[in-house]
């Protein structure tokens, strides 16, 4: 079964032309949101959508641009809607999302923790499970932030999601080579050097074999000035549809 992609933002933390890096996966009428930065409500709102239309979320880290939406979703969810979203995350964030992220913004009467507000699905790493017919997830832990935990996922065993994540050659080519993943969508900073993020100089370094697999995602707002410079790999574009899988 083919999966729809659909990215709500391809923007980095700082972005201002294309939104928080936060994406919708459509596979029959199951929605999972990837992630709900800061910017992911109004994404919703300018494509005409509604968290209602959302089944599920899935969560790789906790930073602003990947965490900043919850607090709107799940207050829409629960006074507007009547219910709880389903929160994929993995088992070591569960906590630290609630007590350094929303409780200081979420907790009143009737909500004293995230399950008053989340259906939580926490996952284990390295441990793949089916979210609905056709669409399976498997949590890999990457390194993004030193001592912070981050994860990045597999959709279908073929598609390759990098949730923030240092250059990891290794990695990469494992992915392909090894494990047979088709597409990788990984996170890229446009401008040395990368710290917690892959660069693009980084990331033409590859071989030819992987960088063909690449769709470029989380840049700058100056991406137009790199048109042309990304070899095999191409840029993903806000609020396009695309076909994988």
């Amino acid at each position: 079964m083919s999966i729809e992609l659909q990215m709500l933002g391809t923007g980095n933390a700082f972005a201002k032309n294309y939104h928080n890096n936060n994406a919708l996966i459509h596979v029959g009428d199951y929605t999972l949101m990837v992630d709900c930065g800061i910017t992911a409500p109004l994404a919703l709102h300018q494509l005409g959508k509604t968290v209602n239309e959302i089944d599920a979320i899935l969560i790789t880290h906790i930073h602003g641009d990947h965490v900043g939406g919850l607090e709107e979703l799940g207050f829409q969810m629960k006074f507007i809607y009547n219910r709880k979203p389903v929160l994929y995350i993995a088992s070591t964030l569960v906590r630290p999302l609630w007590e350094h992220t929303l409780s200081g913004g979420m907790t009143q009467e009737g909500i004293e923790r995230i399950e008053d507000v989340f259906d939580v699905r926490p996952i284990v790493a390295e441990q793949p499970i089916t979210l609905t017919e056709g669409l399976d997830i498997e949590l890999i832990q990457t390194p993004h932030i030193d001592g912070k935990n981050s994860y990045s996922f597999l959709v279908n065993e073929t598609i390759f999601y990098s949730g923030d994540m240092k250059f990891h050659p290794h990695l990469l080519e494992h992915l392909v080579y090894e494990r047979g993943v088709k597409t990788i969508l990984h996170d890229c900073q446009l401008h040395p050097p990368g710290i917690v993020h892959a660069t693009l100089d980084e990331l033409l370094s590859l071989p030819e074999q992987v960088r063909s697999t690449i769709l470029l995602m989380h840049y700058n707002d100056d991406k137009e000035d790199f048109i042309g410079k990304t070899k095999e790999m191409t840029f993903l574009e806000q609020h396009q549809f695309y076909t994988l899988g």
